[in-house]
């Protein structure tokens, strides 16, 4: 799990920001075992779209508006979708161990069941406001 101070608030308390940071650094371990070439390409993407996913959880949360949060946690999850695509393509690549696959594919399914409840949960908030 991620070395977050308790003492932080706002986005570092939410559950699908907090497994999805515990994603990134693994992807940013994972790749530097990658070829150099695949710096700007492959490296790069899977790295930019996992930190995508906490950015818009961590933006979405700063906004005014429930709808506009929610706005964000849905472009979140449509980055977590590339980051499941990108873990598929390194692993028909043979860039991934059979280990480091299963744990990236489990933290990925991790994140994303996080975020699902998280985005159930202020589309009930929603709901309710109206």
């Amino acid at each position: 799990m991620n070395n977050q101070p308790q003492t932080r608030g706002g986005f570092f308390t939410i559950a699908a920001w907090q497994r999805v940071d515990d994603l990134i650094v693994k992807i940013y371990q994972t790749t530097q075992t990658f070829l150099p070439q695949d710096r700007y390409g492959l490296i790069s993407q899977m790295q930019r779209s996992s930190v995508s996913v906490a950015a818009n959880i961590a933006e979405g949360s700063g906004r005014r508006m429930l709808a506009d949060y929610i706005r964000f946690l849905f472009i979140a999850k449509g980055s977590l979708t590339e980051v499941e695509y990108y873990i598929h393509l390194a692993q028909r690549l043979s860039y991934l161990s059979s280990e480091s696959h299963t744990e990236l594919n489990r933290l990925q399914r991790m994140t994303a069941g996080a975020l699902n409840g998280f985005v159930k949960f202020k589309e009930n908030q929603r709901q309710h406001q109206s």
